[in-house]
């Protein structure tokens, strides 16, 4: 006979605390972003703080140092090329609609020249129609852009949730060990035990992970910056070559988004720059693809090309351009759970069972 669904008081009360967990977590997810942040962030300068801790620093001085370090870092690149950056970017928005007017010129006359159109025929406005492109595209980003910062607001704002993410970091990378412990602690055995152990391999996954990702963008970013300068557009060579190395920590569109800028450019310098320019791209996506991410980030993700597309795709859907860096560091450390604790021991357990 079938089991009847019995409904009890605990059942009830069970459903009713899992409903406002639900809704107290959507009220928090400002600060679950934030916290996201801070552990990735921790991941990334463990490694650091693991070396200085070797050479005999304590682990609380040892934080202090790399922070300090990190910061004069930052601030040193920021007053090196900072204000050429922001003249050079504040220089191509100005000059954008000219690109775009040059541009649409260009097309229109390579499509007469192919046949494919009369001047005046509705199929040039609607396949050509570089300002409705430019348009769409502006929305888009604004989209995503409103998306992060919709997230951040909730806490006084985006500043103050990197620096309240930073602050979460440095204590997780000071006071890591009993704060984890404390954590495994509220798990019964063996699962205490089990969780514990796969702190460090998914902290090593995510940091490697971004790690890596760093040290790509910022290669890329500085050889499309001398590129470009070779190339002819010294003026905007640098600005060009920022925002291809920063779009480029998003896997799989953000190359493709960083080139899109220098390629606009390079139109309207005349065919033969678009096509060098266009050609420089493809050599730094297949320099990227087949070099630097195997050898630099390939290692340390163990993550198939396709779920590292969905949770790109799934980031920024969900939490904008922030979800998208994110994202793919997490479902990194996830499947070292999902391996450790599910594949391995089921793949153990099925040998067992065909070898009885």
């Amino acid at each position: 006979m079938p089991k009847k669904l019995t409904i009890s008081l605990g059942n009830i009360f069970l459903v009713v605390a899992v409903g406002l967990l639900l809704v107290l977590l959507w009220q928090l997810k400002s600060l679950i972003v934030v916290l996201m942040v801070a552990i990735v962030i921790a991941a990334t300068l463990a490694p650091i703080i693991q070396a200085a801790n070797k050479l005999g620093i304590p682990r609380w001085l040892s934080v202090i140092l790399v922070y300090l370090g990190l910061i004069a870092t930052l601030t040193g690149v920021g007053l090196l090329i900072g204000p050429t950056v922001a003249e050079q970017i504040e220089r191509l928005i100005r000059k954008l609609p000219s690109y775009l007017e040059i541009m649409r010129s260009l097309l229109e006359d390579l499509a007469l020249r192919l046949g494919m159109s009369e001047p005046d025929s509705p199929l040039i406005s609607q396949f050509l129609d570089i300002q409705g492109l430019t348009g769409w595209a502006i929305r888009s980003s604004q989209q995503l852009v409103v998306r992060s910062y919709s997230l951040t607001r909730g806490i006084l704002g985006s500043v103050f949730g990197l620096l309240l993410a930073l602050l979460l970091s440095g204590y997780m990378l000071s006071g890591s060990e009993q704060l984890l412990q404390d954590i495994a602690n509220l798990f019964p055995y063996p699962w205490n035990k089990r969780l514990l152990a796969q702190v460090q391999p998914v902290s090593q996954r995510m940091g490697g992970y971004i790690q890596g990702r760093i040290l790509v963008s910022g290669i890329l970013g500085i050889l499309i910056s001398i590129s470009l300068s070779f190339l002819g557009l010294s003026e905007l060579a640098l600005g060009l070559g920022v925002i291809a190395g920063f779009t480029n920590l998003i896997p799989f569109f953000g190359p493709v988004i960083g080139a899109i800028p220098a390629l606009i450019v390079a139109t309207a310098q005349g065919g033969w720059t678009f096509l060098w320019v266009l050609l420089l791209f493809v050599v730094i996506q297949n320099l990227e693809t087949y070099v630097l991410d195997p050898l630099l980030v390939g290692t340390s993700v163990k993550v198939p090309p396709l779920y590292q597309l969905l949770a790109v795709l799934g980031g920024a859907q969900v939490l904008g351009i922030i979800g998208a860096l994110i994202v793919p560091p997490w479902v990194a450390g996830s499947s070292v759970i999902l391996e450790n604790l599910y594949i391995k021991p089921k793949l153990i357990a099925e040998q067992k069972q065909n070898t009885h």
